[in-house]
């Protein structure tokens, strides 16, 4: 997911990164629920027709899938926070401490093939930096556009 944030004028610009995410933590909360309650009604079924040990594993199932799921909706919440300023473009990963900073006219946005899927990265002075590689295909290409459409409004000259 892309959000370019609006700003005030002369205030830098800021662009969010983000995966998509299907579920808010209520609508985790809710599907982890449901799902153990659907195991255990199953296992019930089996301890009912002679398998006493169906429910504690379906406990155990219910645990692990829970605690899957939680990583994985975890796992969905970082994201880049990318600031166009007159000077300079910092990407800041979120959650975490890494920043990257570029100069703002010399920073040069591409998209490159590699490891079967585009790439989407920013180049400068010999140094290079991946950004969204959590986007899909063509959030790429759109967050390529948009981050040099950017450039060119802070910079004032037309880029390709």
């Amino acid at each position: 997911m892309i959000v370019l944030r609006p700003t005030a004028a002369g205030q830098p610009r800021v662009l969010w990164l983000r995966p998509n995410r299907a579920l808010d933590r209520r609508g985790l909360r809710r599907l982890i629920v449901g799902l153990a309650a659907m195991a255990l009604a199953t296992a019930s079924l089996g301890a009912w027709q002679g398998n006493v040990f169906a429910p504690v594993f379906a406990l155990a199932e219910a645990f692990v899938v829970g605690f899957a799921l939680g990583a994985a909706w975890r796992a969905a919440g970082r994201g880049e926070r990318i600031v166009v300023g007159p000077d300079t473009l910092e990407v800041r990963a979120v959650p975490g401490r890494r920043i990257v900073r570029f100069q703002t006219y010399w920073v040069r946005v591409g998209l490159a093939s590699g490891d079967g899927r585009q790439r989407l990265l920013l180049r400068s002075h010999g140094n290079q930096l991946e950004i969204g590689a959590f986007l899909g295909e063509e959030e790429r290409v759109e967050a390529s556009r948009k981050l040099m459409v950017l450039l060119s409004e802070v910079s004032g000259q037309t880029r390709r």
